[in-house]
């Protein structure tokens, strides 16, 4: 009688930084069922590739004759839980790593996600370079779709801290910017708002010497290529999605909450949704001189 292969089938969607915090596991993952092949289903395939415990991985759509080839008359664990719908993830009392190893049934150890770009993605690294050391300030992320106004006051930069970043540090960096094509402008900078790959943007982690992040995909990029970052959190939180090995600022606690009339399960909406901010002014948000001091 043949014998049947066995596969485990892990399944993970959202955005990039999602996809990079589910690095952390994939080694446990694969320590615990070695003897099964380790088959991704993820909506950012570059967050995988070059992975030594990965047998192989797809692009979450693009799966031609995966149910012959991986499922039919084997033998599957299929893994497709989602974290984010754990009560721990909305009441905020666990890390997002956390809440999945929960789910797979995995010691939670604060596993760190972990990125393996390969010799010739490495020698991306010298595009970045310039005439002085590299600061990368990333003042948007995500997509925003469907808004007329693409200031994200969640998660963005507050445009007041970036130019006083820029205004600090001009003279000593070469500061790089990194938005979304709508997001806001700024003078003395050099801008990328795309089309790169995000090997090429993890390429730029890496050349820069100093990194004022926010809430978004470098955040966690950064920290699985340890480079540590000072990093600005406004409507989400550290404990949740954040790491240790970096500098994080949370806005200060408002004094009043506004009315949350469109919230379920989480307080702020990453959609942007403008009435919920409880912030009156910038200086209710964060206090700039402390945000500068930290960098």
């Amino acid at each position: 009688m043949q014998k049947q292969d066995k596969n485990l089938i892990w399944h993970i969607q959202g955005g990039l930084g999602k996809n990079i915090a589910a690095t952390a596991l994939i080694g446990d993952i694969k320590k615990k069922y070695s003897d099964r092949k380790l088959i991704l289903v993820v909506s950012h395939p570059e967050a995988f590739l070059s992975n030594p415990f990965i047998d192989r991985v797809y692009h979450l759509g693009h799966t031609p004759y995966f149910y012959q080839d991986h499922v039919e008359g084997k033998d599957i664990l299929l893994f497709r839980h989602e974290p984010y719908n754990q009560t721990a993830h909305v009441t905020k009392k666990q890390h997002l790593i956390h809440n999945w190893c929960d789910l797979l049934d995995i010691e939670y150890k604060q596993q760190q996600p972990a990125l393996f770009p390969n010799y010739p993605q490495r020698m991306t690294i010298g595009l970045w370079q310039r005439q002085k050391p590299i600061m990368v300030i990333q003042t948007g992320g995500g997509p925003m779709q469907g808004q007329k106004f693409s200031y994200s006051w969640s998660r963005d930069m507050p445009q007041e801290v970036a130019k006083a970043v820029i205004q600090k540090y001009y003279q000593q960096y070469h500061i790089i910017q990194v938005t979304r094509p709508d997001g806001y402008p700024l003078e003395g900078v050099e801008r990328v708002d795309g089309p790169l790959s995000n090997m090429e943007l993890f390429a730029l982690l890496i050349a820069s010497e100093k990194r004022v992040l926010i809430d978004s995909c470098l955040q966690h990029a950064a920290a699985a290529l340890k480079q540590k970052s000072t990093v600005l959190w406004v409507g989400t939180s550290p404990t949740v999605f954040g790491y240790n090995i970096h500098n994080n600022i949370i806005a200060k606690l408002p004094k009043k909450a506004n009315q949350l009339i469109g919230s379920y399960l989480f307080d702020y909406q990453f959609e942007n949704n403008m009435h919920e901010c409880p912030f009156m002014e910038i200086k209710d948000m964060f206090n700039i001189d402390d945000v500068l001091k930290n960098i």
